[in-house]
């Protein structure tokens, strides 16, 4: 064991760079999103991470067309007209937060026991700077000591070499890694034997995948950039686009400015959701004029949106029958089945129901499907609070249904549009980290590459942590991210990495993942994507996806944070030599040349033909998407409705729903600070947010503390204490705090039976003043 580190009671730690002992405050936030505020915060952050020169400079090669890199935050897709200021408050935050001058090698590791370490913030532990060697964790001192890269290499390939079975190996990917270091990775992993590929869309975005597949035959939205420039209508369900897709406001403010009409819809009414001002219009800027962002606000309650969607066609079928304008009955009956069952299940729906699950008026069920009948052309865009549930795909196809009773696919302005949290989180799924790949994959891989890939499916991020704590996963190699606090139930997960013989992480930054570990482990730095990678054929570009299958390179611009850094396909190239003694692979190879990666990936990955010339075309190139051309890879050969009952989704008397999200500044796991400007929070993140009719009825004001305990499927039990309640505009019955903290309290078996998602938007608490 990696001795005595406490699971979930992390202290402050050494900062520096904040006050631990500022008191926490509220104040609802009424200003415009993005503007000044924006501004005023990146000037704040990039002082305090010291990066006034390289930032400013790393700011106008982000997102820029012609030898600049990608963002690595959000895959918003880049401005198609080729914008220098294509940015946002978070992305800048991104940036300055890996060009760090501040550094983490062997005297710091020296200084400091893991189980000192254990007890840091989030914060405090990536706040210690940019990872510079390749270390391994030694247990008789407790303390991470370097290693070469070539025993490092060994360590992991005696280790996989030990193993009974290629199945008690997992290989987990974050949403950072590029596209050719997924390829080489998935490939990695199959010819070693396994398919067991979690990824973050484990927890994310599975469910739209999979209803995606199931209703159109793709497992991507259907909508570009020119599209959303089209729209008479935009539906927006569970996103805060000013935190997690800030980006996207520049579309929705021009969307207001044409006319196009805007629906919110989130228990939460977020601040994106009212008014902005979009930083690169300097005339905005210059006057302060926002301009609003939203038509219609509605708050169902947690996890009511399949009820709210159902009321939304039940209303249109019923302006149906004294306007037949209200459907487009031939794009029905050329491109639909399940039409009529569709129909009568809506009909047979009653809406005193809708509004009881939903926990919105009819009438306001109603303006939607007013404005949703009134536009000629509506996308439906969506994230994490569609698909964190039990019933998430089912949810997922119901805004499909939607979409296709009036046609609203296959032409321009139109279709759906999932939006992708991670910044290359979709071309990972696309270049094969799947743990049910489809035979057509595989047999193209195999004829390729000249490998027998493995047939039976692989273990999702669940089951993986499952597996660990049965023994069963007695090898876990991480490539990017924070697996330990982005995984549900904190404390078995923990538990759980802790019974591996051996973790690998490759990582930027020091993080929890680093102090919860195996029996052996091994921390191996990697270049980020600001940073030159310098390979013997010259300086090399890697791709990524957008949330919109734009694929296009994206190449560093500054020196890396220590000449020991390895780039992520070195990684995994140097592991398979170690693991792989005879693999007909070329690994040293692709790592001289990428263009040579992608001239596989070209043979392999459906659309990527012709990959290497197209991907250098100005803005890259799009993923072609049947769906759009009303080519539906579905057994029927079709778009399907599908027919789902309404779930009862009501919390249980004296229990209220929690939904976990994330606060302003933080990008997933990664903590920025303990403020949530447009929440109005400051120096607080172990909070809950309530309905003020709630608090009453439990006798509490605002900043009493609270133990919030949690209720699993199996009947146990979990709970935090001492979190300060705020008092928030929120449907009765339903409370949110911020993850990564809350993860503790979603079970590790209350996952979606559809999607094997973790229902971290849907646990069921109890919330009580702390003794």
């Amino acid at each position: 064991m990696s001795g005595p580190h406490d699971d979930f009671a992390p202290d402050e730690g050494p900062s520096r760079d904040r006050d631990q002992n500022a008191q926490p405050k509220f104040s609802p936030y009424h200003h415009p999103a993005a503007g000044w505020g924006a501004a005023k915060s990146v000037t704040k952050f990039m002082a305090r991470e010291r990066e006034a020169i390289d930032g400013p400079r790393a700011i106008l090669k982000m997102n820029h067309e012609g030898g600049g890199f990608d963002c690595p935050g959000c895959a918003w897709p880049d401005d198609l007209k080729g914008l220098r200021l294509d940015i946002c408050e978070n992305g800048i935050k991104h940036v300055a937060w890996e060009m760090t001058h501040k550094r983490v090698g062997a005297e710091f590791f020296a200084a400091h026991t893991v189980t000192e370490l254990s007890k840091w913030s989030e914060f405090d532990l990536e706040n210690q700077g940019r990872l510079t060697e390749p270390m391994t964790y030694d247990p008789a001192t407790d303390r991470y000591v370097p290693i070469s890269w070539q025993e490092a290499f060994e360590l992991v390939g005696r280790a996989l070499a030990e193993l009974d079975d290629p199945n008690q190996a997992s290989f987990y990917t974050s949403g950072r890694l590029g596209n050719e270091a997924t390829f080489l990775y998935q490939l990695l992993a199959r010819e070693f034997g396994t398919n067991n590929l979690p990824d973050c869309s484990n927890m994310c975005h599975e469910a739209s995948g999979r209803a995606l597949q199931a209703a159109l035959g793709t497992g991507k939205g259907t909508v570009d950039l020119v599209d959303w420039a089209a729209a008479d209508a935009l539906f927006i369900i569970g996103v805060n686009v000013a935190s997690n897709a800030p980006r996207m406001l520049t579309s929705l403010v021009e969307a207001h400015k044409r006319g196009a009409q805007i629906v919110h819809i989130n228990p939460l009414v977020e601040a994106a959701a009212r008014r902005a001002i979009i930083p690169h219009d300097f005339l905005e800027m210059a006057t302060f004029r926002a301009t609003p962002t939203s038509t219609l606000n509605l708050q169902p309650r947690i996890g009511g949106d399949m009820a709210l969607l159902r009321g939304i066609a039940k209303a249109v079928l019923e302006e149906a029958r004294t306007d037949p304008m209200a459907l487009d009955a031939e794009f029905i009956a050329r491109h639909t089945v399940g039409f009529e069952e569709y129909r009568a299940m809506c009909e047979a729906a009653s809406w005193t129901e809708i509004e009881r699950q939903s926990e919105v008026a009819v009438a306001d069920i109603r303006k939607a499907a007013r404005i949703y009948c009134d536009a000629d052309r509506s996308i439906i865009s969506w994230c994490l609070g569609i698909t964190q549930h039990e019933h998430g795909v089912d949810t997922v196809r119901e805004i499909v249904n939607l979409l296709l009773l009036r046609g609203n696919l296959g032409r321009e302005g139109a279709g759906p549009s999932p939006v992708r949290g991670h910044s290359n989180v979709q071309g990972n799924r696309t270049c094969g980290i799947d743990h049910r790949p489809t035979e057509a994959f595989l047999d193209r891989l195999a004829q390729v590459c000249g490998i027998d890939p493995p047939r039976e499916h692989g273990l999702d991020t669940v089951h993986t942590i499952e597996a660990m704590q049965a023994g069963n996963v007695k090898v876990f190699v991480c490539m990017g991210g924070n697996f330990a606090m982005a995984a549900p139930d904190s404390t078995y997960t923990y538990a759980a990495l802790r019974k591996c013989e051996l973790t690998v992480q490759v990582s930027t930054k020091l993080n929890r993942s680093h102090v919860v570990h195996g029996r052996r482990a091994l921390i191996l730095p990697c270049l980020g994507r600001t940073e030159k990678d310098h390979q013997l054929s010259g300086i090399q570009a890697t791709s990524v996806e957008d949330s919109m299958s734009m694929v296009h390179l994206s190449l560093g611009m500054k020196r890396p944070a220590s000449p020991h850094l390895l780039s992520e396909p070195a990684i995994i190239a140097g592991i398979a030599q170690a693991a792989l003694p005879n693999s007909p692979t070329p690994w040293q190879a692709y790592v001289e040349d990428y263009d040579r990666i992608r001239n596989t990936m070209a043979k392999v990955l459906d659309g990527f033909e012709d990959f290497n010339r197209r991907v250098r075309l100005p803005l890259g190139f799009r993923i072609r998407q049947p769906a759009r051309e009303l080519v539906f890879l579905t057994p029927s050969g079709r778009a399907e409705f599908s027919t789902a009952e309404l779930p009862d989704i009501a919390p249980a008397a004296g229990t209220l729903t929690l939904a976990t999200v994330r606060s302003h500044d933080q990008w997933n796991t990664t903590i920025y600070s303990d403020n949530d400007r447009y929440r109005g929070i400051e120096n607080l993140r172990t909070l809950v947010f309530m309905n003020p009719d709630d608090m009453r009825e439990r006798g509490l004001s605002e900043f009493d503390k609270v133990d919030i305990t949690s209720v699993a499927n199996d009947g146990s039990r979990r709970s935090v204490q001492k979190y300060q309640a705020i008092p928030y505009d929120i449907p009765r019955g339903n409370a949110a705090g911020y993850m990564p903290e809350l993860n503790v309290l979603c079970a590790i078996g209350d996952y979606s039976t559809q999607s094997d998602q973790p229902i971290m938007k849907n646990l069921e608490v109890t919330i009580e003043r702390s003794a």
